[in-house]
Order: C-alpha cells, then structure tokens, then sequence
C-alpha cells in the first residue's frame, strides 16, 4: 500500500509544481515594455532625488514592494533618505511627528489621525520602519475638508480659510489648474464640466500640488535628499498629477515614477499599460486585495 501510495504522489506532485511555477505575483517591465527585475529598478534610482510609487491601494504585492524600495533607498543614503505619502494629511503631520519621537501611544496616534482603513496592513510597516531608524515621514495631502470644498463650492471658497487652514495647502496664488492635462480633462469629461467636473478636477489638482508643495518643502534644505512618496497611481501615471506640479520648480531628470497595472497575463505588458512610467509593475487581476 504505502508502495503504491508513494508512486501515485511521485506522479501528481509534480504536476503541481509546475502548475505553481506558471503562476507569477508579478512582473515588472519598463516603460517600453521590456521586463526587467528589482535590481535593474533600484540602479535606475541613482541620481533620482524623487521616487514615486504609484499603488493600487488594496494591492498586497505592491505595498510588499513598496517596503522593499523603501528598505534599499534608506540603505543607500541613510539620514538623506525621507518618506511622504498621501494617505496623510497635512494638518496631521505634528501629531505624527509626536508618535515617532514616542511622545505618545499608537492607540492615541490611531485614534486621532485620519487613518485609511489599509493602515494596519499596508501602511502601519513603512511608518514603524519610519520610526524605527528615525527617518521623517512627512504626511503631504491637503486635509480632506479642503478639497471637499473646491468640490461642493468652487476653488475661491478656500479664500475664506485662516491663515492656518491655508497652511496645510499649496500656495493659493501661486496654483495654476490646466484642464487640458489628461488627467484632469478625464475628469471633467467623465462628469461634465457643469455637473461638478470641472470642481472635482480642481479638487484632485490642488491635492497633486499640495503633495507637490510639500515634498519640496522637505526636501528644500537637503541637496542630497532621496524622497520616497507613496500615492495613487493617478496622482503620478503618465508623469502627470503631483509630477506635474513638481516639475514646476526641479529637473524632470530627478524624478522617477513607479506605476502599477492588473492584466490577466502578466507575461506581457499590454500596449496600452506602456508609457505610464518609468517602471510598471504587472499584477494579476485575480491577485489577493487587502481590503
């Protein structure tokens, strides 16, 4: 019996091996579609100073990723290495700032920050890590009230915030909304501009070059620093959104953007998925959500 029990498991397992082994996480290709792995990515960062991680948000493989960049890019330049992300909201950074120096307990920081429901899964590792080695975490979205006002009332009903309220949000007489930007000309179209598109275009605009605005502010006082941000891909795909508004002030050469996509076969980029940054990553459309 255990004679032929042993032959019958000889013939099927390896089977599912090679059943297992057809099955790929992802891949990772480059803007023209060529695949590349991890490594080929982190030598692209050298000499980058702005490194965008456009995610799916409830995408396991790519917050997994983004721990892994995150770990070799403070590797490589140690105390210049500083991390954003637009799960956090401007007027939050000082309580964020208290619970990395410890001044106060993670129930209070959760309790009392505006926390994606994500966090503890995919956001909470990259802010103990943040915490652990003493990197700055820089929380860069406008709060969300504010672009709930560009949406319900129109972009000057901001001009009525205090001064402090203003703070949390890019320079108002310095911001410039273009609705011929695909993304935004996207929005308006999908809505119509007298149906609310135009004002919820301006809401995702001002949110891109809020994020904009702080991580140059971060960054400002460094030469040498190497900024990690953590986004939507919207808010960076086709070097658009947050990128920019970026550009505006810094060298397109300093930046590189990481974007993600969900295909039924990840062993070959599709044309359309070509072209949306530097690096995409391919997932399948039956991976795992977090959420």
């Amino acid at each position: 019996m255990r004679a032929k029990f042993l032959i019958l498991f000889l013939l099927i397992v390896p089977n599912f091996i090679g059943l297992a082994a057809d099955k790929k996480a992802y891949e990772i290709y480059n803007h023209k579609g060529k695949k590349v792995d991890f490594d080929k990515v982190l030598k692209a960062t050298t000499e980058k100073q702005y490194v965008f991680f456009g995610e799916y948000h409830n995408n396991p493989i790519i917050h997994w990723l983004q721990f892994e960049l995150m770990r070799e890019l403070h590797a490589n330049h140690s105390k210049h290495f500083m991390i954003g992300a637009e799960m956090f909201e401007a007027d939050n950074q000082f309580i964020i700032e208290e619970y990395l120096s410890d001044l106060i307990s993670d129930k209070n920081f959760q309790d009392e920050v505006r926390l994606w429901p994500n966090y503890n899964t995919d956001y909470k590792p990259i802010l103990e890590y943040a915490k652990k080695y003493g990197i700055d975490f820089i929380a860069t979205n406008i709060p969300r009230r504010y672009a709930n006002m560009v949406y319900k009332k129109g972009l000057n009903s901001l001009t009525s915030l205090t001064d402090l309220a203003k703070s949390y949000i890019a320079p108002l007489d310095k911001f410039e909304f273009d609705s011929t930007i695909t993304c935004y000309k996207a929005l308006i179209g999908s809505m119509g501009e007298h149906s609310g598109g135009d004002r919820l275009a301006k809401a995702q605009a001002l949110k891109d070059a809020t994020m904009a605005h702080f991580i140059l502010k971060a960054t400002k006082d460094d030469p040498k620093a190497v900024f990690m941000h953590l986004n939507g891909a919207y808010h960076s795909d086709n070097y658009q959104g947050i990128v920019h508004y970026l550009k505006k002030e810094i060298e397109s050469d300093k930046i590189l953007t990481i974007s993600c996509v969900e295909q039924k076969d990840v062993n070959r980029l599709e044309e359309q998925n070509e072209n949306i940054a530097d690096f995409i990553i391919c997932i399948p459309s039956t991976m795992t959500k977090t959420h």
